[in-house]
Formats: C-alpha cells, sequence, structure tokens
C-alpha cells in the first residue's frame, strides 16, 4: 500500500487498488480526494464503497493530487486516513460503564486546531475523560500533528465522529447525562456551578464558539472569569479549566 507523508501532518495513501484496500480494511478514513472529471467504474467502485463507509469525498483538481503525491501514481483518487482508529459513541458510553462511572465526554463542536486538539485529548486522559466527540465536517481530525501534541494521549482516549452533533446531544440528555457549555456571556461562574454526575462538556471552535444549534441543546452553559484585557483564552486552555473543575468535583 503506497502512503506519503505530507509535511507530517496525514498518511496519505494513494492508487486506486490500495485506496480500495484502505476502505475495505475497516481503517478509519478522515476523506478521500477524486480528480475532477474522474467517473469511470473503478473510481465508482471507490465512490460507492466510501458512501457506505460514510467516508467524506470531495473532487478537485488533479494538479492538487499531483502535489499531495509528490509526482507518485496516484490514479486519481488520494485517501486520507486517520492516525489511529475511531471509536464509537456506543465503544464510549460502554467504557465508562465498564469502570462503573458516570460518563464523561467531550464534544468539540467545530474545533479546527489540531495543536488545540492534541492538547484537549492529552488533559482528557489525565482527567480521566472517557471519550472525545468530533464532527466529521468542518472539524479537525486525527492527523499526525494532534498525535504528536498529544504526548502520547490519542493512544488512549477514545475519539467519535459523528454526523450530526445536536442529534448526538440530544441522545445523550435522553440518557440522563447533564449537558454543559462554556459560554463568556452566561451567568454563572463555572466553580458555582453543580458538574458532578454524568456529563457532556461542550468546547467550541477557536474565535467562534459553540454554534447556536449546539447552544440551544445545552443544559446550562458556564462561564471562565477574566480581569484581563483579552476576553478570551485558548480553546485547550479553557478546555483544561474547565476538565480540572468537573475532575475535582467527581
Amino acid at each position: 500500500m503506497k502512503t506519503f507523508q505530507e509535511n507530517s501532518d496525514e498518511d496519505l495513501i494513494f492508487g486506486r487498488n490500495s485506496v480500495t484496500e484502505l476502505i475495505k480494511s475497516g481503517r478509519s478514513v478522515n476523506k478521500i480526494f477524486f480528480a475532477e472529471g474522474s467517473h469511470d467504474g473503478s473510481i465508482k467502485k471507490i465512490l460507492a464503497l466510501a458512501k457506505d463507509a460514510k467516508i467524506i469525498c470531495e473532487f478537485v483538481n488533479r494538479s492538487k493530487l499531483d502535489k499531495m503525491s509528490n509526482g507518485g501514481r496516484h490514479q486519481g483518487v488520494i485517501a486520507m486516513a486517520a492516525a489511529v482508529q475511531y471509536s464509537t459513541v456506543e465503544e464510549i458510553l460502554n467504557f465508562a460503564a465498564s469502570k462503573n462511572e458516570e460518563p464523561f465526554i467531550i464534544v468539540l463542536d467545530e474545533l479546527e486546531d489540531p495543536h488545540n486538539f492534541g492538547a484537549i485529548l492529552r488533559t482528557a486522559d489525565a482527567v480521566g475523560v472517557h471519550g472525545v466527540i468530533i464532527p466529521k465536517r468542518r472539524s479537525v481530525s486525527l492527523n499526525s500533528t494532534v498525535a504528536k501534541t498529544s504526548a502520547g494521549a490519542i493512544e488512549y482516549v477514545k475519539v467519535a465522529q459523528v454526523v450530526n452533533i445536536a442529534q448526538t446531544l440530544k441522545k445523550f440528555h435522553d440518557l440522563g447525562l447533564k449537558i454543559v457549555g462554556s459560554d463568556m456571556d452566561a451567568e454563572k461562574n463555572f466553580s458555582e456551578t453543580d458538574l458532578s454526575g454524568g456529563i457532556v462538556l461542550i468546547i467550541g471552535s477557536e474565535g467562534k464558539g459553540m454554534r447556536r444549534l449546539t447552544k440551544e441543546n445545552c443544559d446550562l452553559l458556564v462561564k471562565i472569569p477574566m480581569i484581563g484585557k483579552i476576553n478570551s483564552l485558548n480553546a485547550s486552555v479553557a478546555g483544561a479549566v474547565l476538565m480540572y473543575e468537573i475532575f475535582r468535583q467527581r
């Protein structure tokens, strides 16, 4: 199977046979790129396999694939394989149950910086988080930059991808979990809030915070008080503060 490391960030696998076998193997795939205008039989087969596996596909200019493959024979298709295997939401919940613990889950709402993601995974491992959930689209994925920044935590913290964050939060609500979002305009400080029991902590994207629909699915919002000139914290720093408060209360 041909692979190429692009800027040490993604494990790229190219060639029609190689990508076909990658999908069949069940290994987690972040995205598959196809050359524009490629619609022959083997490409249609790969597209069908990708659709069944719910893998995101994108058609791009062939010159982009040439650059990604560093001149290798990509045959019009390149897959971006995940650094480690993704888990499922059910596996995360089962993991908490196997430890006889109330679920402690982190949801990243369209976080984009792999360094923030890696740092969050490192803290998540330290405080006993059972799993982290990210959306399949418009989100950083499990790549080698995340792996490096996590200092090994990527091997121990379960990460699941979901198509719809809002629907996943509703499922957690039905299970009786408390859904908590971080918002600078919240009325309560995090330290004044009951964060015990089964909990889902949402960390929003850099700069934008949580999306409206995500915020509407929260049971409560908390803020981190600040007295300086800068009115926001780095996503991984804010996440660490809140995760350790939950850890303390648990």
